[in-house]
């Protein structure tokens, strides 16, 4: 669901916490320097392609939601967890100095006075049940992570102590298929903040323009680069909070104004169709949505493509690739499921805090890898289960310093393929860019932005042999 404009009281300790424009994030002071933004193997060089790819003819991309790595893989066996957390990960106030508790968590399923350390949350509430929300919005998040540090969560968030809170990877039914195939453990959220912006970077490497925003939409930062007023649009017009598309669906009785029009940015849905490459994004309860009877846990900003003109009300490309999960369903089970498919699960299965549990969105996924492994063709499918962004909760390990934009925190991602590498954890730095550029590897596609250009494709999770090839005119 949307959150508010902003928690009255992250953006109080956000605007005494430390200035956000204009600085760059630096690495962590403790053994957790943050790693290069690309690492080998990176592209080949020279407009290369690689044959390796060829093994992939159909990419599924499921995409949750609000999780970071520490808090449901922190206790994965080979990865960079909980255990190589410091004495030192501590979360501090607004002052600076380090809580001698964590700070109280709002509401009465957790006490006070827990240790200043992460904690187990199903030690009070159990993974089948809902747990409050947590602020993840644009200027919280680059407070939180404080340069590197990791060490403001808490102080930024009206959730307060949850941030620090973790899941028994042990319990979780993905945790058994990330043992088998391949888990990413520096896989970092594209854009700092929520869900709309990480959304666009998914499909477009890039931030929306916002023109003509209503003023009180635009958040204003003082002379020392300190947040005083927040709100879904930068000081210089880009949209980086939730809003929604002035096409449909979107919510009932939000002002016109403050709909996003229709932007023309090339999408990786452009490029693959421009190609003749088949691809559709799958949405829990669209069809519903677009009837004008949305489920009341269907989230309008989690469909990026409505908000492009390519994609408007009444277009041929809008039909032909914005579809229900449930047409996912009829093409696993037809064989005709398509060369790229994007899976967006509905609210009650993307294991949001706050509206939905994570166990039903888990049981929902592991059913959802299971019948696409029942495919014919599931030899040459891979699939990437990813989340749009950390939700406001904690993880002990820095994220590169890229851009103005992130990446944010790290992320849980798994590789799964019967060319995936078995039992394997993949130590290379990714984004969410990196998706965009193992489709345009794979499929000789051009880049949409600077940061995809430069983004690790993902092969070192696949166990096949790489062969420098010129790139094909068509490689399908």
């Amino acid at each position: 669901m949307p959150r508010s404009t902003g928690s009255p009281v992250a953006v109080v300790v956000l605007a005494l916490a430390l200035p956000l424009i204009g600085c760059s994030q630096s690495n962590k002071t403790s053994a957790h320097a943050a790693p290069p933004a690309v690492t080998e193997p990176a592209r080949a060089a020279g407009g290369m392609d690689t044959l390796g790819f060829a093994h992939i003819q159909h990419l599924v991309v499921i995409y949750l939601e609000n999780r970071s790595f520490d808090n449901l893989y922190g206790e994965f066996r080979g990865a960079d967890g909980l255990a190589s957390a410091s004495a030192t990960d501590s979360q501090r106030d607004s002052s600076g100095r380090i809580y001698a508790e964590l700070p109280p968590i709002p509401g009465s399923l957790f006490p006070a006075g827990m240790p200043n350390r992460p904690f187990s949350i199903e030690a009070f509430v159990p993974a089948d049940r809902s747990t409050p929300d947590l602020v993840h919005r644009f200027y919280q998040e680059q407070a939180q992570i404080d340069g590197g540090r990791m060490d403001r969560f808490a102080v930024v968030s009206d959730a307060r102590g949850l941030v620090m809170g973790y899941y028994h990877t042990d319990s979780l039914p993905l945790a058994s298929v990330a043992h088998t195939y391949t888990l990413c453990d520096r896989f970092f959220h594209a854009s700092f903040g929520g869900s709309f912006l990480n959304h666009m970077w998914l499909v477009a490497a890039a931030s929306p323009r916002f023109p003509d925003p209503p003023a009180s939409a635009v958040a204003r930062i003082d002379t020392l680069g300190n947040l005083v007023h927040d709100g879904f649009v930068t000081p210089d017009g880009f949209a980086v909070n939730t809003c929604y598309s002035v096409n449909s669906p979107h919510p009932a009785g939000v002002a016109r104004n403050r709909l996003l029009p229709s932007l023309t940015l090339p999408t990786i849905g452009d490029r693959l169709s421009d190609r003749g490459i088949s691809w559709a994004w799958y949405a829990g309860g669209w069809d519903d949505a677009v009837a004008g009877h949305a489920d009341s846990l269907f989230q309008f900003h989690h469909q990026p493509f409505v908000y492009f003109a390519r994609y408007a009300d009444g277009t041929s490309d809008r039909g032909e690739h914005l579809k229900d999960e449930r047409d996912l369903l009829a093409a696993i089970d037809s064989g005709r499921l398509p060369e790229v498919s994007f899976v967006k699960p509905n609210g009650i299965n993307n294991e949001h805090p706050g509206y939905t549990d994570l166990m039903s969105g888990e049981r929902h996924v592991a059913d959802l890898i299971a019948r696409i492994q029942g495919m014919p063709d599931w030899k040459h499918t891979a699939i990437i289960v990813t989340y749009d962004e950390n939700g406001g909760f904690w993880d002990h390990v820095p994220p590169p310093a890229v851009d103005r934009w992130g990446p944010g925190t790290r992320v849980p991602t798994l590789v799964i393929a019967p060319f995936a590498r078995r039992h394997f954890v993949d130590h290379h730095t990714y984004d969410t860019t990196s998706i965009l550029a193992l489709i345009e590897h794979r499929w000789g596609l051009a880049p949409l932005g600077s940061r995809d250009s430069m983004a690790s494709d993902m092969r070192a999770a696949f166990d096949f042999q790489w062969e420098d090839s010129p790139r094909p005119s068509d490689s399908r």
